[in-house]
Formats: structure tokens, C-alpha cells, sequence
């Protein structure tokens, strides 16, 4: 098992390579619509998740909304689709999505303003003006969301291992580089980042969740996980007990054991979902 991130601002091939890639490494190719119906599971509208996912969302709604449960969900559910084989994801989220496992590659794919600016002028019939104003702003908000879910620039070339400028190379040429790298030592999953991924991926399921759990959603813990063992810290409200918290755990496949050290905390604190 391999995850590929190929990620691409506005504009670009990345999808057309993204796929090629995927073929030729016998992986599947899975894009942002495969993502947001993975994390249906987790009981949020497929309407918000498109919002959060596609679309810009106002001023006001950047600073009163609580990213958190929709980008638990996504985690989560990017860790199902890549759970038993390959996949090469092609989108804007799904970099931040997973830590840098050894067997993770994640790709960056740039190319010159006026390469990017007559490939969307081409593809959406616009005017360069049009299209210039298309790229600006596609990358702005693109910036704006990830700035908001995860605190990160995407545009910052050491989030990644390999970069690849499409303004000077071709497509053939960036794909064979993109399956030679993942083909490297380097980037071989080991047992160790087997375990390590497998631990991620169960206690991104244990947050999800409990924080898209109705009555669980104030509940404020951290979740660590190993080997099936799951052990939760943190504080729950007065109407909540240790127990709800670990009947909900427990029911969660692959959970071996849960251990918890939950304080209550009492509304007249003014705790907030």
C-alpha cells in the first residue's frame, strides 16, 4: 500500500497526470467527489461538505464556523479509501489530510502564471483578463480554506517531497518521474509506518466519531491509538459520562481495548460547542 497527494492550483494537468500515474502503478485514482462521498459515513450533509470542500465561504463564516468536525471527517475517511491498496489523490485537501508516513509521496505541481492563465482561458472560454482573475482567486480562496482547516500555506514547496514544474517539463517526462519516485527505497511502506499509519487511521475514526456524535459533540478529548488500543484524555460535560464515551469507542471495528481519563466539566463554565 501507497498514497500519492498530487496537488495543482488552479489550471493544469494534474488530474490527466494523477490518473497516468495511478495506471501505471496499478493504483486507484481518487479525486475530492470519491473523498466527500467517503465521509457521508459520519452523518454530515453532503451539501456542507461540498461547501467546505468546493466553495468559498464568506468572511463571517470563516471566523464563527468550527472547521473541526469536517476536517476530522475528511481525515477519516481519506484514511478508509487508502486503507488496503495504492491510491494517487488528486485535489487540494488531501496532502494536508495525512501525516508524512515513509510510504506517503506527496507531489507538488507548479507551472509559469501564463501557462496556467491560457490553460483556463482554453479550457473555460474566457478572456486573458478573465482568466487571470479566475487564477487569482481560485488560489486566494484555496489558500484561505486550507489556511483555515489546518493552519498551513500550501504553497510552501518543503510541505512536500517532490515538486514538479510543468512549464518545463511533459507530462510523459513529470509522469515517470512521479512512478520512479515511488518505486524508491525511500518511499516504501514499513512495518513500522504500516503501524504508525494503521494508528493514525483508528484514532481519526475515534474522533469522527465522537465529534459528529449528537450528543458527544462537546465532548473535548485527545485521542491516541495503538495497536487497537485506544486511550482518550480530556474533558467531557456534566450531562456526559466516561461510559457513553467508551460504549461509543467501543463499538468502532478494529477498537481492541479503551482506556479514558475524562474530567467533567461543568456548564456553568460556559463550555461551547
Amino acid at each position: 500500500m501507497q498514497i500519492i497527494t498530487i496537488y495543482q492550483g488552479a489550471s493544469g494537468s494534474g488530474e490527466e497526470l494523477a490518473d497516468s500515474v495511478a495506471q501505471a502503478l496499478g493504483y486507484g485514482s481518487v479525486d475530492r467527489e470519491v473523498l466527500v462521498q467517503a465521509s457521508l459515513q459520519y452523518g454530515i450533509p453532503e451539501t456542507k461538505l461540498t461547501e467546505i470542500v468546493e466553495r468559498e465561504p464568506s468572511w463571517w463564516a470563516t471566523f464563527t464556523r468550527n472547521l473541526d468536525p469536517y476536517r476530522i471527517a475528511l481525515q477519516a475517511a481519506f484514511c478508509e479509501i487508502a486503507r488496503d491498496h495504492g491510491i494517487v489523490y488528486h485535489g487540494h485537501l488531501g496532502h494536508e489530510l495525512i501525516p508524512k508516513f515513509q510510504h506517503v509521496l506527496k507531489v507538488l505541481l507548479t507551472a509559469p502564471m501564463e501557462m496556467r492563465v491560457e490553460q483556463v482561458r482554453t479550457r473555460h472560454q474566457l478572456n486573458e483578463i478573465a482568466a487571470r482573475r479566475y487564477v487569482e482567486e481560485v488560489d486566494k480562496a484555496r489558500t484561505r480554506r486550507l489556511q483555515g482547516m489546518f493552519g498551513i500555506d500550501w504553497r510552501d514547496a518543503s510541505r512536500y517531497d517532490l515538486v514538479v514544474n510543468l512549464g518545463h517539463i511533459s507530462l510523459a517526462t513529470a509522469q515517470r518521474l512521479i512512478v520512479d519516485t515511488a518505486h524508491a527505497p525511500d518511499f516504501q511502506m514499513t512495518p513500522a509506518s504500516k503501524q504508525a499509519f494503521e494508528n493514525f487511521a483508528l484514532a481519526s475514526r475515534v474522533r469522527a466519531t465522537l465529534a459528529l456524535a449528537e450528543n458527544l459533540s462537546q465532548v473535548r478529548v485527545e485521542v491516541k491509538a495503538n495497536d487497537g488500543a485506544v486511550t482518550v484524555s480530556g474533558t467531557v460535560p456534566e450531562w456526559v459520562t466516561a461510559q457513553q464515551v467508551i460504549a461509543q469507542i467501543e463499538a468502532i471495528p478494529g477498537i481492541k481495548h479503551v482506556s479514558a481519563d475524562l474530567a467533567t466539566l461543568p456548564s456553568s463554565l460556559g463550555m461551547t460547542s
